[in-house]
């Protein structure tokens, strides 16, 4: 901090502004961290921005199953249950929606003798009898399906949106287990050195030698299946990363005289670990933790497709991917390619955003890999 003119102001020289200039400079972490910023938002949102604002958009109308995007349909509201009470706006945004009345799809449409007379859409290149139902308020309304429908006939769209919470979710607590284990772990074994070091060191081998999918996959079959279970099977898969990280960063620093000075002062080891040595190793800690962001959705969307991860109707989209990988050779390979493309943009993104923040830290000597 410098006084200039009589104010307080930020030195350009400050770590954390040299930091950022460095981050702005590669244009793709900066273009990977916007697009994370915007999934974020859209997930936050949620609700409040798709078409189905049913909860976990599942409105199914299997006469519209695989339709292709851009497809408008015309509805026909045919009963309404007042029993069901509208929800406020911070409601809606986290759980969406219980819809008050029942829809069909139509294809044609009159009124006469206070009734309704509509033929159900069944097909493009079919027609329904015409029915009678009654005349009800407000009783039409129109829905374009932007991305095409699901197998079910459910808004692909909403779904999609809809899916970056279960992923982003995984991942940020995922990484914050890591994190908690890998960093407790690491600084214990790389401070005490002896024989805490060689135990810890032999299970992080140990846990380093499984495959992660097949450790993920064991820890759930032990928790049962389940979205919350996710969370804590992923998180304790990718905490050897971290605690291998910081291990080597500790022992490397616990010689230096800052150390040495703080030893020498009477301070507790717990201080002197929390405040004096992890500060100093923040950079590299936050370059593997958004590199094991992308991994733990990866790890998620596998287990997903493999009937581990989040379950139906919940949208995931390693579970959107389950369901239409069959359509790939055929005329709907987009059921399962637009999943498979947020997957890949997402974890290219945290990618990025991880590479980004190693130039910037300036940790590229410390054989951090990403």
């Amino acid at each position: 901090m410098e006084r200039k003119d009589g104010q307080v102001v930020e030195s350009s020289n400050s770590p954390s502004k040299k930091i950022w200039m460095r981050f702005k400079k590669n244009r793709l972490a900066f273009a990977g961290l916007v697009f994370i910023l915007l999934l974020m938002l859209m997930g936050i949102l949620g609700y409040l921005i798709v078409p189905d604002q049913t909860p976990y958009a599942n409105t199914i109308h299997l006469q519209l199953t695989n339709k292709k995007p851009a497809r408008s349909f015309k509805f026909l509201i045919i009963s309404r249950n007042p029993a069901v009470e509208k929800v406020g706006v911070l409601e809606l945004m986290l759980k969406g929606q219980e819809p008050d009345f029942k829809s069909i799809p139509i294809s044609s449409y009159r009124e006469e003798g206070g009734k309704v007379y509509a033929r159900e859409y069944i097909g493009d290149d079919e027609q329904a009898e015409e029915q009678v139902y009654p005349l009800l308020a407000d009783n039409q309304y129109s829905q374009t399906f932007w991305l095409g429908t699901d197998v079910q006939g459910r808004d692909l769209f909403s779904r999609l949106v809809l899916g970056i919470r279960v992923s982003l979710s995984v991942g940020l607590i995922a990484v914050l287990i890591s994190l908690f284990l890998g960093i407790s772990l690491g600084a214990i074994a790389g401070y005490f050195g002896g024989r805490t070091d060689a135990g810890i060191s032999w299970f992080m081998n140990v846990v380093w030698s499984l495959p992660s999918l097949l450790l993920v996959i064991a820890i759930s079959f032990a928790l049962g299946k389940g979205f919350w279970q996710i969370f804590i099977a992923v998180g304790l898969s990718t905490w050897v990363d971290v605690a291998r990280l910081v291990r080597g960063q500790v022992m490397s620093l616990k010689e230096v005289e800052f150390v040495e000075a703080s030893k020498a002062l009477g301070f507790p080891t717990s201080r002197i670990i929390i405040k004096h040595i992890l500060p100093n190793i923040a950079g590299p800690v936050l370059v593997v933790a958004s590199a094991n962001f992308a991994s733990a959705i990866l790890l998620e969307t596998g287990l997903s497709f493999l009937g581990f991860g989040a379950q139906p109707p919940m949208p995931s989209w390693g579970g959107m991917i389950k369901e239409h990988y069959g359509y790939i050779v055929m005329d709907a390979a987009y059921l399962a390619l637009l999943p498979g493309l947020a997957i890949m943009f997402t974890v290219y993104a945290f990618n990025l955003l991880a590479i980004g923040l190693r130039d910037a830290f300036d940790v590229k000597s410390q054989n951090i890999s990403v």
